[in-house]
């Protein structure tokens, strides 16, 4: 039983983290960089542990790595060793092992929730390469490539001892088939894969979202599908598109509405008006069971998703 399917045996959803570049960058950190997040892994590496803390408390069953945009070439680019690049990479992973853990053993009632997960993040090719082409998905790379590129660091993440494997902000097939083909390589491993998108139906590179489920939906190793960093006001339809090509559990953590301009490294236009509270409840009556949030989301963001859940799990229980 895959860690995903664990939880929603018992629990009618699972309230998965917010952010955690942007909040680092609301706690003072510095990330521009081309390695993002991953440079705090290297210089502040007990701020993200507190970030982690910090969603637990809010109510999050799940905390996402900082490992987005931490890839051994990446750091190579930056002078490390190999050897350093994939201790920092093991690193995200133990941070938020001891963050869940810490959090999980203080906790007096254990009975409302289940105990968190550490979700591995697998950021895009795209990522690496830092000039926003996680949302375009213009890649100049094969399948074989890019499975080439993922395979050192989910080798690392998972003997790191990560739960599962979250493979985020996808934005095209091409890629989502080359991550689905490399799991293969470990057995026993499960994955979500969760895309970019850029309407109400279409993946960042264009291809429909009810094509990539549908393709999708025929590997036991992907344990959920979804999408995340995409704005809220698309993520009704694109649930309805996904649910229609698989039965496995859909995940979504939308962005807060606003537009990553690459060329500058800053969010543009208006937040997303509806709260997050109110939005989830909708996304899960319409067949989402991983709910969350992903740039420019906080803990509060969090905490009045989680509110909801746990309420929701007492009905649960009671029937």
């Amino acid at each position: 039983m895959n860690p995903i399917e664990r939880i929603l045996k018992d629990f009618p959803a699972m309230v998965l983290d917010g952010a955690l570049s942007t909040e680092l960058e609301r706690r003072g950190c510095n990330l521009n960089d081309s390695l993002w997040s991953a440079k705090i892994l290297m210089e502040n590496p007990k701020i993200i542990g507190q970030v982690h803390t910090d969603y637990f408390a809010a109510g999050a069953d799940c905390a996402i790595t900082s490992s987005y945009q931490a890839t051994i070439d990446g750091y190579i680019k930056h002078g490390l060793s190999e050897a350093e690049a994939v201790r920092l990479i093991q690193t995200s992973v133990h941070i938020a092992v001891q963050a869940r853990d810490d959090f999980w053993n203080g906790l007096e009632d254990k009975t409302s929730r289940p105990q968190p997960i550490v979700a591995a993040s697998v950021g895009p090719y795209g990522a690496y390469l830092a000039d926003g082409s996680e949302y375009r998905g213009d890649y100049k790379l094969n399948e074989q490539e890019l499975m080439e590129f993922h395979r050192p660091r989910i080798k690392a993440l998972i003997a790191a001892g990560a739960d599962i494997l979250a493979c985020e902000t996808i934005p095209c097939m091409l890629e989502a088939r080359a991550i689905a083909a490399l799991l293969k390589e470990f057995p026993g491993v499960y994955a979500w894969i969760s895309f970019s998108a850029k309407d109400e139906l279409h993946v960042s590179n264009g291809e429909r979202i009810a094509d990539c489920a549908e393709w999708l939906d025929k590997h036991d190793q992907v344990a959920a599908i979804g999408v995340n960093c995409t704005s809220p006001k698309y993520v009704p339809s694109l649930i309805n598109e996904i649910s229609r090509q698989t039965k496995k559990p859909i995940l979504v953590y939308p962005n807060s509405g606003e537009h990553y301009d690459a060329s500058t490294r800053d969010w543009q236009g208006a937040t997303y008006g509806e709260s997050f509270s109110c939005s989830a409840r909708s996304w899960y009556d319409q067949g989402a069971q991983l709910i969350g949030g992903c740039c420019r989301t906080n803990p509060d963001d969090i905490h009045s998703i989680a509110a909801w859940v746990r309420q929701l799990s007492t009905n649960f229980d009671e029937k």
